[in-house]
């Protein structure tokens, strides 16, 4: 009998985590974990998913007419649906989980069952802390010594008392199902393990703790893995946009540099560059995104150039080879202007005849494929194995690269002195209608 009892605890401990895990699976319950005050909809909601699938259980059972008693966790699933959930969800997954039983003529499971999930709401309420719920530990003992320390004991005790409530609970359970019906049927189903001596009933016991314990471990597990995943978009958000920041006061710097020096020789190019430049930071100030599509990075360019065109004339050319399947397809923003800015500075400005920049994007393979080249100066090849680390521009565009696509993406550069220098990025191809806003791109990083 004893080895019975103990594979039939085991099976009820597996099963509760079996449900645990399956229900954590979904983005919809994910998302409501996260939620602490939820919405009378959304209660209700949260009850009858789960007292679908804990109440399965409790047909099972009844459907095999008890083979199967170790699937049955209602009383627990109850509990912890009122601690996660509160009164209302407590109450309502109670009844529904109980309706199997009662129809097998259990006619006293729907009140026990109802009373466990306004009990577990009840520990809900009485937490000092809601993610107390989350850290419940059925070894109080182990938290307690962690915190004595710290002289708060607010969550060992809080543990006590969720074991002792889940252990008034089964006691709750054991007295009802002592009585019997005039047709011989309990009010309340209770596996009878009489013959397995005392040490039975404090497995049966300790196993209603753990089987209440483990789906709110497992959950919270799930909880803060979401959190984590949240903190890391979040800090990338933060470090994305403090490198965009940083592209717009360096474009900005250099423009009004170009203004200064336009001022005194030519005032009606100065005033031509001015309002080019206020056009081209009035869409900056509109760009809330950190993606927009090829094409509208295109037309920034074109703006950003013809305000450098005033200053070189003919000796600067632009030429555009774009594939027209790429035009939508989203890159980050100002993802070429730096790339550009460093063609026109450094390789072009000190060539005395100008030259020639060209922009190219393909499609291949699913891959974005851009390439900037200049015909102009190039750069020595000891500069050019730190450019990445040392050059403004280009080690913004990496990092910010980096951000969003993580490992997702390359980036290189190739240059020769006297002949120019090419810079190549390759992006997966995202379209505004596979990617909703920055968060899917930063999340996968």
């Amino acid at each position: 009998m004893v080895p019975q009892l103990l594979v039939f605890l085991l099976v009820k401990l597996a099963v509760a985590a079996s449900i645990a895990s399956f229900l954590s699976r979904f983005g919809w319950f994910q998302r409501m974990l996260m939620r602490e005050d939820r919405m009378l909809s959304q209660r209700v909601q949260l009850a009858l998913v789960c007292s679908l699938i804990f109440g399965a259980g409790v047909w099972t059972r009844i459907a095999t007419h008890g083979n199967y008693q170790a699937v049955d966790i209602g009383l627990e699933g109850s509990l912890v649906m009122g601690m996660i959930g509160g009164y209302v969800t407590g109450l309502f997954a109670g009844v529904l989980i109980s309706i199997p039983a009662m129809l097998g003529g259990e006619l006293m499971t729907m009140p026990l069952l109802a009373a466990a999930g306004v009990m577990g709401a009840l520990l809900r309420d009485l937490a000092p802390d809601k993610e107390f719920i989350w850290r419940f530990t059925p070894f109080p003992e182990l938290a307690m010594f962690r915190l004595l320390r710290k002289g708060d004991l607010r969550l060992p005790a809080f543990s006590i008392g969720c074991v002792a409530m889940i252990l008034l609970a089964e006691l709750l359970r054991q007295i009802t199902g002592a009585f019997n019906v005039p047709d011989g049927h309990r009010y309340v189903f209770v596996p009878q393990w009489s013959e397995a001596g005392n040490w039975g009933w404090v497995w049966v016991y300790a196993t209603t703790v753990g089987a209440t314990a483990l789906p709110i471990k497992i959950w919270n597990s799930s909880r803060t893995e979401k959190k984590l995943e949240q903190q890391q978009m979040r800090l990338n958000e933060a470090r994305l946009a403090a490198l965009t920041s940083q592209i717009h006061p360096h474009f900005l710097f250099n423009t009004l540099n170009s203004v200064t020096a336009l001022i005194r020789l030519d005032p009606e190019q100065a005033r031509q560059v001015v309002q080019k430049l206020s056009r081209i930071l009035r869409r900056l100030l509109r760009q809330q995104d950190n993606l927009t599509t090829l094409g509208e990075e295109l037309s920034f360019i074109e703006d950003y150039l013809s305000i450098e065109m005033v200053r070189f004339g003919d000796k600067l050319r632009f030429v555009k080879e774009i594939d027209p399947a790429t035009v939508d397809l989203l890159v980050p923003s100002m993802l070429l202007q730096p790339i550009i800015e460093n063609s026109i500075r450094h390789g072009l400005a000190n060539k005395v005849s100008g030259g020639t920049i060209r922009v190219r994007s393909q499609l291949s393979e699913g891959r974005l494929q851009i390439v900037i080249a200049d015909d102009g100066v190039g750069i020595p090849e000891a500069k050019l194995a730190t450019l990445f680390e040392n050059g403004i521009g280009v080690n913004n565009v990496n990092q910010r690269l980096k951000v969003l696509f993580a490992n997702d993406y390359r980036m290189w550069i190739d240059s020769h002195v006297g002949e120019g220098t090419s810079t190549g990025i390759e992006l997966p191809e995202q379209t505004s209608g596979s990617v909703v806003g920055v968060e899917s791109l930063v999340g996968s990083g």
